[in-house]
């Protein structure tokens, strides 16, 4: 063959193969997403949540007046006790137990082998909620202030795309929510505290909800009751119809701190019936049907015995967490055990990736998928 034709057909193979690297690389999202059935997120947060009464149930050891201020022992025994392990957490959480873990996975019980836990060493609210929705911990987040967040979530990420673009909203009960998502940056809404919602057209229940916001008492200054958000988000859920929804509650963590135990169980117990209302209604619509990924997590941990009311830097277990999920495209492994820990940071890359989205390729410093929960 002469050379100049062997050259020029070298070249002609040289061109298609890069065309053809090039093409699948450019078209691995779009399989991704082809292969994906999950086409919507509803991304449940529960402040402050232990591990320990999600995979024990109630803590027999906090029932009582001195550690948790409990008045009455018998009742709330007979609510939430029982010698059994798994029936207490079963009474403490049904919907968690028996449809999330029977269909789906969760991560975290350290009696059996699987750690979850924070990265960014400070163990409260705002760095973990950064943390969590950004994918990685940054040292300027070190407070609970209400300083715009510098780093952009996955909310805002998602957002941004064409898929996604008007389809994205964030309900929260504690009022520093709008700064956690730079809402004046990140260009969808954030509705939090005690704020009303107005984005949506006028209605009776819309009207009702705002009533409330503003004239229920305000036991907390920066956060209503849980039922105010939960109810406001799924008002939403089924007017607007989003493809990205993040909810967070609170109560969990103030009745801590209040050293409540009684009203910390009852709060794990509504927002357990919060998801199942959901999941139940995003069930009946044909658009969310066996399309919807629930994820389910707190912000952090909490101490143990008499540490159980605090978390923070000081407070070394309250780095533990722990992650459920639910979805069209996570196997039923139920109760994970024995496996490799897992960490807050990959929650946002994992959300992403369940959309068929690659989201360390553009923010390399997130945590990798938690790649068990994806299709395979």
């Amino acid at each position: 063959m002469p050379a100049p034709l062997a050259k020029c057909r070298c070249a002609v193979v040289l061109v298609v193969l890069c065309f053809l690297s090039a093409s699948s690389v450019s078209l691995l999202p779009a399989r991704a997403q082809a292969h994906n059935k999950t086409q919507n997120v509803i991304f449940v947060m529960t402040d402050g949540l232990r591990w320990q009464e999600v995979f024990r149930g109630a803590d027999l050891a906090l029932m009582t007046k001195d550690e948790g201020g409990v008045t009455d022992l018998p009742e709330l025994k007979r609510l939430y006790w029982r010698q059994s392990q798994e029936e207490r957490r079963r009474l403490l959480m049904p919907f968690l137990w028996s449809t999330i873990v029977k269909n789906g996975q969760i991560y975290g019980n350290r009696d059996r082998g699987s750690d979850a836990s924070v990265t960014n060493g400070l163990n409260f609210s705002y760095p973990g909620y950064s943390e969590t929705l950004c994918g990685y911990p940054d040292s300027r987040i070190n407070s609970n202030d209400k300083v715009p967040n510098p780093n952009v979530t996955i909310l805002e990420w998602l957002n941004k795309r064409v898929a996604y673009r008007g389809r994205v909203a964030a309900f929260g009960a504690w009022d520093v929510f709008p700064f956690i998502f730079n809402e004046p940056r990140a260009r969808f809404l954030v509705n939090a505290g005690y704020d009303s919602l107005n984005s949506l057209p006028r209605s009776a229940r819309i009207d009702l909800l705002n009533h409330f916001k503003h004239e229920t008492p305000r036991i907390w200054a920066a956060e209503p009751f849980d039922s105010i958000p939960f109810y406001t988000a799924l008002e939403f859920l089924q007017v607007r119809r989003p493809r990205i929804l993040f909810l967070s509650l609170g109560e969990t963590d103030e009745w801590a701190h209040a050293g409540n135990y009684t009203e910390y169980l009852n709060a794990a117990h509504r927002v357990d019936a919060y998801l199942a209302r959901l999941w139940n209604t995003v069930q009946s619509l044909p658009e969310y049907r066996d399309k919807t990924i629930l994820v389910f997590s707190p912000d952090h941990g909490r101490g143990e015995l008499s540490d159980w009311k605090n978390h923070g830097e000081k407070v070394p277990d309250s780095k533990y967490i722990w992650m459920a999920f639910l979805g069209p495209d996570t196997a039923a492994l139920g109760e994970r055990s024995q496996i490799p820990s897992v960490t807050q940071n990959q929650l946002a890359a994992t959300l992403a990736a369940l959309l068929g989205e690659d989201y360390v390729a553009e923010v390399s410093r997130s945590g990798k998928p938690i790649r068990d929960v994806l299709p395979h």
